[in-house]
C-alpha cells in the first residue's frame, strides 16, 4: 500500500508540473510543442539520473526510486500527448514539422537518458 501511495504522490506532482510547463510553453511556436518536448527530455534526463544513482549506489532507497522514477517521471512525461501532437501535425499536412519534432524528441530523449546515466556515475 505504501508503494501505491508513493507512485500516486509522485505521479500527481509530476502531472501537475507537466501541465504548468506545457500550458506556459506550448503556445510559443505554431508547429513545435515546446512544453511537451521539454518535459519529455527533462524526464528522460531525470529518469537516467535517478535510475543510474539507484543502480550504482544506495543513494536512493527503493521507495525513493519508486516515488521519483515511476511516480514523478511517469506523471511528468507524456507519451499520449506526444502521440496526439504528432497526429495533429500529420492530419494538418505538416510533414516537415512532424518529422523534425518526432526525430528530435526521440534522439534528444535517448541522449538525455544517456547523459543522466553518465551524470549518475560522477556523483
Amino acid at each position: 500500500m505504501k508503494q501505491l501511495l508513493l507512485v500516486f504522490l509522485g505521479g500527481g506532482i509530476g502531472s501537475t508540473l507537466r501541465y504548468l510547463v506545457s500550458k506556459s510553453l506550448n503556445t510559443h511556436f505554431q508547429y513545435f510543442f515546446l512544453g511537451t518536448f521539454l518535459v519529455n527530455i527533462i524526464g528522460c534526463l531525470l529518469i537516467g539520473l535517478i535510475l543510474g544513482l539507484s543502480i550504482k549506489t544506495n543513494y536512493l532507497t527503493p521507495n525513493q526510486t519508486l516515488l521519483l522514477a515511476t511516480g514523478f517521471c511517469g506523471g511528468f512525461t507524456t507519451f499520449s500527448t506526444f502521440a496526439f501532437e504528432k497526429h495533429s501535425l500529420l492530419t494538418s499536412g505538416e510533414l516537415v514539422h512532424f518529422s523534425i519534432y518526432l526525430i528530435a524528441s526521440i534522439v534528444v530523449g535517448i541522449a538525455a537518458v544517456s547523459f543522466g546515466l553518465w551524470l549518475s556515475k560522477l556523483l
